[in-house]
């Protein structure tokens, strides 16, 4: 996703530095980068990082040291835990010379306990889930999970099991939900599942490709569920990130996304979410940034 990202200055052009400035002005003074409360979030520091990092551009203030205290935190739900992962592989693989920072990578111990944190999420389904106990996985848990053990260099606990409880997510309509009571699939879970079960090698239905374009709005964009609206831009970005997996050719709706993802744009430097959203935050400004990566390659 990274590596996809790294390619949407060439849209960009001159915005970029516009960009790269709202993402150091959402640093708080620990280094964290804020959430929609304003205060310093794992989740909301991957975005942060994993965008600058997209630009080639260091952050305002050496996230290292709440990167640190944040991990220390024995509640963290398995959003911050995979979040947690996923800075410290940020920072190992940050440019020390520009980002000047203090980060120390995790031990070996410190990465098997974060691993035995993470599969107290798992379920009796063998998927995982935000919660702990449950029953079932979900789409959106199990895709945390697999990247949280990428990210630490962890071999996944009985991949199979994992594949397994995907079954259990899938809907008539050809797709897949995040939520077991859930009959209709949704764009988000459904790239989600196909992402994991790429990276896990195993076959993925033709069915799924086509779910997924059905969700394309004809002004661009592609939508979350079949009852949505209006397109938005997490589910774009979700959307082409899995049709570019799956190798499907997106020439056809490279013109028409771009002018959708243009409408979102502010000169603030970030995206909004959708057209009836006024907030802006990193998490979006990552979304636009992997949306746009991905579409660059048909320009």
């Amino acid at each position: 996703m990274l590596q996809v990202a790294r390619l949407a200055p060439k849209i960009l052009g001159e915005a970029t530095e516009l960009l790269t400035e709202f993402l150091r002005s959402q640093q708080n003074k620990d280094g964290g980068f804020r959430n929609r409360s304003q205060e310093s979030d794992l989740y909301y520091t991957v975005f942060g990082l994993e965008s600058l990092l997209a630009v080639n551009q260091p952050p305002r203030i050496d996230p290292s040291p709440f990167i640190a205290s944040a991990g220390k935190n024995a509640h963290l739900d398995l959003v911050h835990l995979s979040s947690l992962a996923r800075c410290q592989a940020n920072l190992q693989t940050a440019p020390p010379g520009e980002w000047q920072m203090s980060f120390i990578p995790p031990s070996t111990d410190q990465k098997k306990d974060l691993t035995r944190r993470l599969e107290s999420f798992r379920t009796s389904n063998g998927g995982y889930h935000a919660l702990r106990g449950q029953k079932n996985g979900t789409a959106y848990g199990a895709f945390l999970a697999l990247g949280a053990y990428q990210d630490l260099e962890q071999d996944l606990p009985s991949p199979n099991l994992l594949v397994q409880s995907l079954k259990d997510l899938e809907t008539p309509d050809g797709a897949w939900a995040n939520e077991t009571v859930m009959s209709v699939g949704s764009t988000n879970a459904t790239a989600a599942a196909v992402t994991l079960l790429r990276n896990l090698r195993q076959p993925i239905q033709q069915t799924a490709g086509e779910w997924i374009l059905q969700r394309f709005h004809q002004q661009g964009g592609f939508r979350a569920t079949p009852q949505a609206p209006i397109p938005d831009l997490l589910s774009t970005a979700t959307a082409v990130h899995a049709l570019a997996g799956l190798q499907y050719p997106l020439e056809k709706y490279t013109e028409s996304c771009l002018d959708y993802i243009d409408t979102l744009w502010t000169n603030e430097g970030s995206f909004h979410g959708h057209w009836q959203e006024d907030f802006l935050d990193t998490e979006y400004t990552y979304y636009g940034l992997l949306a746009l990566g991905h579409l660059s390659l048909f320009t």
